[in-house]
């Protein structure tokens, strides 16, 4: 009796077992960048390991006031002109005075990979400082260094 008891509990597991599969299979979650009128998935280029080509267009820094306080916001746009995307884009802006000395900066970090051929806004906020007299950028991602072209336009 315990034989059959066994036996059957086995047909019954591979039973749940069988519609369970069936059921995920029908319920597949969406591709990220993937709408839900379209019917192709967004294609996802691996990442670049090494250096990675990127061009941008001549940053704009505007002087701003928020919550009582002067910064300054850098905006330009950034194009990845390499073959693979490029994961954890980061930008740095840094100020210098006359000296040469360093005062402040500011940081961007891309949130996703940027994909080829792709253009995103990048916004630095910065803290103003009476003392600030010309800036400098650095362009790198997680999985190497960045080659920065300056382009008029894209």
């Amino acid at each position: 009796m315990n034989g059959l008891r066994h036996l059957l509990l086995a047909f019954v597991g591979a039973a749940l077992l069988a519609t369970g599969l069936a059921a995920a299979d029908q319920a597949k979650p969406a591709v990220a960048g993937q709408t839900a009128g379209t019917t192709a998935p967004a294609k996802l280029v691996p990442p670049i390991r090494g250096a990675a080509n990127v061009e941008y267009t001549k940053p704009t820094t505007k002087a701003e006031r928020v919550n009582g306080q002067q910064i300054l916001v850098t905006t330009l746009q950034l194009k990845n002109a390499s073959a693979g995307s490029i994961a954890g884009l980061k930008v740095d802006e840094f100020w210098y005075d006359r000296a040469g000395n360093p005062v402040t900066g500011g940081s961007f970090r891309s949130k996703r990979p940027v994909q080829p051929n792709e253009i995103i806004t990048v916004q630095i906020e910065t803290p103003r400082d009476p003392k600030m007299n010309s800036n400098k950028y650095n362009f790198t991602h997680a999985n190497g260094a960045i080659v920065p072209k300056l382009v008029t336009k894209f």
